[in-house]
């Protein structure tokens, strides 16, 4: 049995615990954290991701001629969340802060940090059966998430005061150890040494992310009320050590867990080429001038599904379709300009920041990208010459008694063509309606075509897209308060015990309601990271 001490233990190693470390290390506490994956993957999710960050009133919106403000900011997350007239006050709490505090909390952090964003601000969730962003929101991290992962856990281990930390990687933590009624440690494997450790301490920090990335069981079980399923193909996009389990520890300690069947489902998962985990899954960013169809080959209608608009609504529509999967119809023309993927491997221009190659690909699309899609994806990514040729591909890959219908599909396509040829102003189609506006916004109209037909030949080959639901974060979890402490049946902080980032539900058990107006999970990680660093290190609450 290994043993150690230290004034805090952090059970997590992602953003949250990261953020929450070097927090600590600037009050002068001693921080010992623990992470059960390699040191290689120190990071977590945040390190595999896009990198964007949902802020208010930043430079770059003022660039733009953006005028954001926190009370327009609110407004807008209070419509997303379809909160319950009068209910969840700590979930409200957090996300009012989030709203205040971006600018300070999170985007001064990050920049001093040396994390750049793009001048560009992208505009996703503006909204479908109820309003969204008003404005643009998402800021893109210049290098991905992996940037901010690395500058990140740079600051936390060149810290002043770096002599205070331990790291200890491929260590899980299985249990708290509470004592008088205050939790004072925890214990857990070392995993290479397959043998015991204990961790004394004055706080424990749950830092341990979502519910169900390492067991997709587990959001079966927690299932949405609201959503048609589960599917039977579902993808993973989560982290593999995401399983709930300290969770069920900190109810056996007595704190309070909110929201368990709230998750953030995305629409256009494909199966990993990497094959990291069982299930695993890819998330695109959908093309927006692609025709969603259903299993059988219908456009899904009679209101097309429109991506950057409503991701939940995306997600709770195909899953009311035969198979609860779906197809994305497009060429090549539209693949190049607006295909993308939600994550640092892909996006390479991003991730190794090249900025010829990113100007090559806005000015001349980006072929790598589709190419390699293409070559990696064969099962879910199938293109042809004709129509014919691409129904059978996609047949093919059919799943259960679900099969395309050609002449169906083509009747849509021909009918969506048609309107295209008369002109913007004879536009009664809702997805053309939609590009009229994306287009009128000057960083989208580099990544929008201009209104282009899908069976244009100039444009081939056709291209389907078959694409899965996927897993991403939980949207409930741990209840806390404003300083991050986990709250019991009563709503009393339960001494010596903290949660931030996913665990907390990304703050109070469940911050953004039933919906996300995107890039509020990184933020959020730092948001709720700071608030404990803040609390335990100076000993006050707020």
């Amino acid at each position: 049995m290994h043993r150690y001490r230290a004034d805090v233990v952090i059970a997590g190693g992602g953003l949250a615990g990261i953020v929450t470390a070097w927090e600590l290390l600037e009050h002068g506490s001693s921080v010992l954290l623990i992470d059960q994956d390699r040191r290689e993957r120190f990071g977590g999710l945040a390190r595999e991701s896009f990198g964007g960050v949902h802020l208010i009133g930043t430079p770059q919106q003022r660039r733009l001629g953006l005028r954001d403000s926190p009370e327009l900011a609110w407004r807008d997350w209070e419509s997303c969340a379809a909160w319950p007239a009068g209910g969840e006050h700590w979930p409200r709490q957090w996300a009012r802060r989030y709203c205040e505090r971006s600018l300070p909390w999170i985007y001064e952090f990050l920049h001093a940090r040396g994390i750049r964003f793009l001048p560009a601000v992208n505009w996703p969730e503006r909204g479908w059966e109820r309003p969204g962003n008003s404005l643009p929101r998402w800021h893109v991290a210049w290098g991905t998430g992996h940037e901010i992962a690395c500058r990140c856990i740079h600051a936390l281990e060149e810290h002043p005061r770096a002599g205070g930390l331990q790291l200890l990687f491929e260590h899980e933590v299985t249990a708290l150890v509470k004592q008088a009624g205050r939790v004072v440690g925890v214990t857990g494997r070392d995993l290479p040494e397959d043998s015991g450790f204990e961790a004394r301490c004055e706080h424990v920090v749950i830092a341990s992310g979502g519910i169900g990335g390492g067991d997709l069981e587990t959001i079966r079980r927690h299932w949405p009320p609201d959503l048609a399923g589960p599917p039977a193909v579902l993808l993973n996009g989560a982290h593999r050590f995401g399983d709930g389990r300290l969770h069920r520890r900190v109810a056996d300690a007595g704190g309070r867990l909110t929201h368990l069947d709230r998750h953030w489902l995305y629409a256009a998962g494909v199966h990993h080429p990497a094959r990291r985990v069982p299930h695993d899954g890819l998330s695109l960013v959908p093309p927006r001038s692609a025709l969603w169809f259903d299993a059988l080959g219908r456009r899904i209608g009679p209101r097309p599904l429109v991506p950057y608009t409503d991701t939940r609504h995306l997600v709770k529509t195909i899953l009311e379709q035969p198979g609860q999967y779906s197809w994305q119809v497009l060429n090549w023309k539209i693949a190049i300009r607006e295909l993308a993927v939600s994550g640092c491997d892909y996006m390479e221009a991003f991730r190794h920041k090249k900025r010829l190659l990113l100007l090559k690909s806005l000015l001349l699309g980006n072929r790598a990208l589709v190419r390699r899609l293409m070559a990696e994806c064969p099962e879910d990514v199938v293109t042809a010459g004709s129509l014919e040729e691409l129904t059978a591909k996609m047949n093919e890959r059919s799943l259960g008694e679900c099969r395309v219908d050609c002449e169906r599909m083509r009747r849509d396509i021909e009918a969506y063509d048609q309107q295209i040829e008369r002109g913007p102003a004879f536009f009664n189609d809702e997805q053309l309606r939609w590009l009229v506006q994306f287009r009128a916004y000057r960083p989208d109209r580099l990544r929008t075509c201009k209104f282009q037909k899908i069976l244009d030949r100039r444009a081939f080959p056709l291209i389907a897209i078959r694409e899965f639901i996927l897993t991403r974060k939980s949207l409930g979890g741990i209840q806390t308060d404003l300083d991050s402490r986990v709250l019991d049946a009563d709503g009393e902080p339960i001494a010596g015990l903290y949660a931030v980032g996913e665990a907390a539900g990304f703050g109070g058990g469940g911050i953004h309601g039933r919906g996300s107006l995107e890039g509020t999970f990184l933020g959020s990680c730092v948001l709720t990271a700071r608030a404990a660093g803040r609390s335990i290190g100076t000993g006050s609450a707020t």
